[in-house]
């Protein structure tokens, strides 16, 4: 039988409890793997609904191609009418800094500053306008890596002449405003689902860039399996945020709307001198079960609700 959801993903481990719960609800999937894939471009949809789980950090995992064949197949089934979540517009987002930068100074929403490049030479010209220490980090994001705390134009040269692969997979660099915040306090990320505040989470980074929030990548107890390498020192620490305020939840929401999520985080830092600064939007979100467990829900039986709506509606739209 033809399937009704068609899930497009790269990380199995990160997909098991979404399949998990879709199997035992009984619904008919097909889980397509954009690492090895292929597609012609004269096929039809197969089912009323798709749903992407592909990731920026695929690159990490010898994936690279991934990312590419998820944006253009996305983009055929649009053309041909299917309803796919966290379709082509939304992925082509996550997957540059840069433009996530220019959507949240668009929507007047305190943001990192931000130099985006392609030449290290062309960072002597802006000089003037960047404040040291700064935070460099790949245009294409993944899982925190090749992010780097930098002191000086001198030592951002040395890095690139040290490892030239480094500009891999898509050649752009963000120079930003690092913004000093409470450690203790750590980062704050909104989990949404369907354009509505799902739980919110504080994250303890202990000096680490990679906040992915699965447990195969951070768990609660012992090493993760991601492929980016942790520095030494404690864990990451997720946890559950109740009193999330009001009106970070409301500029959050603002972001998910402007950016079309489906499903997706929204990262901010409180910082020392008073500012809420917004600076990731994700669109491929690990949800974290310890954290929905402290709200009393099962994040997947949640998804699987939102997915059997879209279903619903997808299935109205195609018989009309």
């Amino acid at each position: 039988m033809r399937p009704d959801l068609v899930i497009l993903y790269e990380h199995p481990e990160w997909q098991k409890p979404l399949f998990a719960a879709l199997t035992g609800r009984g619904i008919r999937f097909e889980a397509i793997d954009v690492a090895h894939a292929a597609f012609r471009n004269v096929d039809p949809p197969i089912a009323p609904l798709y749903f992407n789980q592909a990731s920026p950090s695929a690159y990490l995992r010898g994936h690279t191609r991934a990312v590419p064949l998820a944006l253009a197949f996305m983009r055929s089934l649009e053309m041909m009418g299917a309803r796919v979540l966290n379709g082509a517009d939304v992925f082509a987002l996550e997957l540059s800094k840069s433009v996530q930068a220019t959507l949240l100074h668009q929507l007047g929403i305190d943001c990192p500053r931000s130099i985006t490049f392609n030449d290290v030479g062309a960072l002597h010209e802006r000089a003037g306008e960047i404040a040291w220490p700064a935070l460099l980090k790949p245009d294409q994001g993944g899982s925190g890596a090749r992010i780097q705390v930098v002191e000086s134009l001198s030592a951002i040269e040395q890095i690139f002449a040290g490892d030239p692969s480094i500009w891999e997979p898509d050649n752009l660099f963000l120079l930003q405003e690092f913004v000093p915040h409470d450690p203790d306090q750590g980062i704050v990320r909104l989990e949404f689902l369907g354009g509505e505040l799902l739980y919110a989470m504080r994250v303890k980074a202990h000096g680490r860039f990679n906040l992915c929030p699965s447990p195969v990548c951070n768990p609660d107890e012992g090493d993760g399996a991601c492929v980016v390498e942790a520095p030494a020192g404690p864990p990451v620490e997720f946890s559950a945020y109740r009193d999330v305020p009001a009106d970070a939840v409301e500029t959050a929401t603002q972001i998910v709307r402007a950016a079309n999520l489906d499903v997706g985080g929204i990262e901010y830092l409180e910082s020392i001198d008073g500012r809420r600064v917004f600076y990731d939007i994700n669109a491929n979100s690990n949800l974290r079960p310890s954290v929905a467990a402290a709200f009393g829900f099962d994040p997947f039986e949640r998804v699987v609700d939102f997915l059997e709506r879209q279903l619903k509606q997808a299935t109205t739209a195609a018989t009309r």
